[in-house]
């Protein structure tokens, strides 16, 4: 009779449950040798038959511990994989879920339209679009994830039992999702129903050992039910292998808050961008872009040009007053184009002159209003200086040997922060406003640069290099970190394709609970007809 039912019943995840409760339930010896018989025919029959239902992919299964089987399969007049999984969660250092994969190598594209069949569920229920390093619930792995309330963002694991983190897009629910991965970067894209795919920004390095998984997933972030979702028109595509190391394809303006750490895309450009200020209302951000500046509601949509008169060479050193009515520029658009700093209206109009030797680069305004603090070269050597708002005579405040750079303000107006090479890699200082009680604040491995105290006084944030790279370069591998004023364990907020015009300036939010960034789309060359 078991025999009899396989060739009537067709779900076989199903037949083995029942033949699981027949076998719990016989006393005879012989029949339960007839369940095991029939349990080891219905596996040949599901091996045989689930690749040939699979269509692009080879296999599929549960990873993690679940209470509810998932099952996948692919309905080829429809084009569609309806795939159902359960398992409490997609995040932390363990997974549970439903995956269905094929094993590749190289470099690749994932795409497919994507939608929850059940309506009713957890908010973050979640399918994906996954490249993952092995079928171990705590590997490492990158994914684009389509939420049950519309959250779609790129979440990673950098390496085998780590915690999860992600990038948050802007765009809620899409109608189609796609990962690519080139190099050591993956990256997400987006469209809406009837648009081509088009990038996020949201992008994370994580190194691949060929082989890897590739594949669509599903969780139902509950253990105690299952969840169901089309993914229809699904193309894997092979891409050619690359060569060199990634450049800048594009801008990404973001938010890192410093408690969750979990990343948030305001806006992204093809265009180059640099260095966002937020402004102290809390509404808007300020960078400079093509030699310009402009604002940017912090909720999105389209910058708008500032008006900054004839300074049309604006580089990536720019801020806001104590008060939040003016604007600190460095422009080099006049003279010898060596970069001066300016100030004029946050509203606009015609820059007032400052610095009269260049080159001058601003990074600081003092708390009561009353004095820049930037960055020149005099005689070959830069270092940090003080001048006031009104204009006068400049104050040298550095004069070690090499680079002084990046001074900031802590917000009661007792030190000056700074980056100095003079113990040989960059670090990070700190002294009083006139110069005085120079001490050293980090020291490690590391080149840091551009140290940015919160508004609350509780926190620095900073930028950090590897040892070998010389400057603060852009296409680079950097870290933005953190640290307790006070002094304490430095933490990673975000890692990033980056470097030169991702934190130049201050960038916290006026609430010190935030700070915003720019990281890069890293593009590559390809080897021509190898893949």
């Amino acid at each position: 009779m078991i025999f009899a039912l396989t060739g009537l019943i067709e779900n076989f995840s199903c037949l083995k449950r029942w033949i699981v409760v027949k076998y719990e339930t016989m006393n005879s010896s012989f029949s339960r040798f007839l369940a095991v018989l029939a349990w080891a025919s219905v596996q040949v029959v599901c091996s045989q038959t689930s690749a040939a239902d699979l269509g692009l992919f080879s296999d599929q299964g549960d990873v993690g511990t679940v209470r509810q089987a998932g099952d996948a399969h692919f309905d080829v007049d429809r084009d569609a994989y309806v795939v159902s999984g359960s398992g409490a969660n997609m995040w932390f250092t363990n997974d549970a879920f439903h995956f269905v994969w094929k094993k590749v190598s190289g470099n690749l594209k994932l795409s497919a339209a994507i939608r929850f069949l059940d309506t009713q569920g957890v908010d973050h229920r979640k399918v994906c679009l996954i490249v993952r390093q092995s079928l171990d619930p705590d590997s490492g792995y990158v994914d684009a994830a389509q939420h049950g309330n519309g959250l779609t963002s790129l979440q990673f694991r950098e390496s085998k039992g780590a915690n999860t983190g992600e990038v948050q897009v802007g765009t809620t629910a899409p109608f189609r999702l796609a990962i690519e991965k080139r190099g050591d970067y993956v990256t997400l894209s987006v469209a809406a129903a009837g648009e081509t795919l088009h990038p996020t920004g949201a992008a994370f390095r994580l190194p691949m050992q060929d082989p890897y998984y590739v594949g669509l997933a599903v969780c139902s972030h509950d253990d105690n039910a299952a969840t169901t979702a089309e993914l229809s028109h699904v193309q894997l595509t092979s891409l050619p292998s690359v060569s060199g190391p990634p450049t800048d394809g594009g801008s990404t303006l973001e938010v890192v808050p410093i408690g969750s750490k979990d990343r948030r895309v305001v806006y992204y450009t093809d265009e180059h961008l640099e260095a966002p200020n937020w402004t102290r209302d809390g509404k808007n951000f300020i960078f400079n872009k093509r030699g310009r500046l402009y604002e940017l509601p912090v909720t999105g949509g389209e910058p708008e040009l500032i008006d900054t008169g004839f300074a049309n060479r604006c580089n990536n050193d720019h801020g806001l007053s104590p008060d939040g009515m003016q604007l600190a520029i460095s422009d080099q658009s006049q003279g010898d184009h060596q970069s001066l700093i300016y100030v004029l209206p946050l509203a606009g109009g015609t820059p007032r002159r400052i610095t009269t030797t260049g080159p001058s680069y601003w990074h600081g305004w003092s708390p009561d209003g009353s004095t820049l603090a930037f960055c020149g070269e005099r005689n070959g050597e830069f270092d940090v200086y003080t001048i006031p708002v009104s204009g006068g005579e400049e104050r040298r405040l550095t004069t070690a040997p090499g680079l002084d750079d990046g001074p900031d303000y802590s917000p009661d107006g007792a030190f000056i922060y700074f980056n100095s090479v003079r113990s040989g890699l960059m670090q990070i200082w700190r002294m009083k406003p006139d110069g005085s009680q120079q001490e050293q604040v980090t020291s490690d491995d590391k080149n840091n640069w551009f140290a940015h105290p919160s508004p609350d006084g509780k926190w620095i944030v900073f930028l950090s290099y590897g040892k070998e790279v010389t400057g603060h370069p852009g296409n680079q591998d950097v870290e933005l970190r953190l640290m307790p004023a006070a002094g304490g364990r430095m933490e990673v907020l975000a890692k990033l394709f980056g470097g030169q015009g991702t934190i130049n300036v201050p960038s916290w939010s006026p609430d010190s609970k935030e700070v915003a960034f720019v990281s890069y789309r890293p593009a590559y060359d390809v080897v021509a007809g190898k893949k």
